[in-house]
C-alpha cells in the first residue's frame, strides 16, 4: 500500500542518512570522508577540499541492509516494489546533496574559498519523500514479470524517484487489528486546521468532543548559578478536542 512504500523508503534513506554522517564523523573504521566528489569545474572561484559526505558508502551499506534478502526473490511482484521504493529513498538523499563552502584570508577576506558536498538535512528528505507519497503511482507487472507498469494507461511510468504501490489502503478510520489500524477514535485533533491534522478530516466525518482539562506545567522558571534551573509548578487550563 501506499503507506508501506513510504515506510521502505523513509528506512532505506535513513540507513543512507546514518551511515554517511558516521563516515564524516570519523565513527567507522572502513570509510571516512568522500575525497573523488568533484563533479563540477571550479572556474578558479573556488577550491575543492574538506570532507564530503561519503553517500556512496551509505548507499552501499543500506542496499546490503534492505535489499540483500530481497533480490533472492526478484520475480515476486511485491520484492520489486519493495525494491523500487528503497532505492527512491536512497535517491531522496543522494539526489539532493548541496555544496556548502567556507571562506579563508584576513579579516574575514573570501581570499580562499574551498567547497564540499553535503547530504541534506533529514527533515529535508523526509518532506521529499512526502511530496513522492502524496503523488505515488498505483502499478501492475508487465506480462513477462520483469517490470513495474503505472495500472493507468494514460499516467506515466514511474520514475526511479517516484514511490510505487500495488494495493489500495484499507479505512484507517476505523480499528482495525488485522491492518494494524489503531482508527482515530480518541486522537486529538485541531478544529481549526483543514490539514490531516484537523478534526474534519481525521475525525472521519464523526466529529468530535471538546473538554477542558487541568495540567501541570513548569511555570516561572530561574537558573541558579551554578548549575541548576528551579521551576515552579503551575496548573493550566487546557482545552482539547478529541475524535468521537
Amino acid at each position: 500500500i501506499r503507506e508501506s512504500a513510504f515506510v521502505y523508503a523513509s528506512t532505506a534513506a535513513g540507513v543512507v542518512y546514518t551511515v554517511t554522517q558516521a563516515c564524516s564523523l570519523g565513527e567507522l573504521y572502513q570509510c571516512t570522508c568522500d575525497h573523488n566528489a568533484r563533479d563540477e569545474s571550479t572556474d578558479g572561484a573556488w577550491e575543492w577540499g574538506g570532507c564530503s559526505d561519503n553517500v556512496e558508502y551509505g548507499n552501499q551499506k543500506s542496499r546490503e541492509f534492505m535489499d540483500a534478502r530481497k533480490r533472492k526473490r526478484r520475480g515476486d511482484f511485491t520484492t520489486m516494489i519493495q525494491l523500487h521504493n528503497n532505492e527512491a529513498g536512497r535517491l531522496a538523499v543522494k539526489s539532493n546533496m548541496r555544496r556548502e563552502c567556507k571562506c579563508h584570508g584576513l579579516s574575514g577576506s573570501c581570499t580562499l574559498k574551498t567547497c564540499w558536498m553535503k547530504i541534506p538535512s533529514f527533515r529535508e528528505v523526509g518532506n521529499r519523500l512526502k511530496e513522492r507519497f502524496d503523488g505515488s503511482i498505483k502499478v501492475i507487472i508487465s506480462n513477462d514479470g520483469k517490470y513495474i507498469l503505472p495500472e493507468g494507461s494514460t499516467i506515466k511510468p514511474p520514475s526511479e524517484e517516484d514511490l510505487v504501490y500495488s494495493d489500495p489502503s484499507p479505512d484507517f478510520c476505523k480499528k482495525n487489528p488485522k491492518v494494524g489500524s489503531l482508527g482515530t477514535k480518541g486522537r486529538e485533533c485541531d478544529p481549526d486546521s483543514m490539514g490531516v491534522g484537523g478534526c474534519d478530516l481525521l475525525c472521519c466525518n464523526r466529529g468530535y468532543t471538546k473538554t477542558h482539562v487541568t495540567v501541570d506545567e513548569n511555570c516561572n522558571c530561574r537558573f541558579i548559578w551554578c548549575c541548576k534551573v528551579d521551576c515552579n509548578t503551575c496548573k493550566t487550563v487546557k482545552t482539547l478536542h478529541r475524535c468521537n
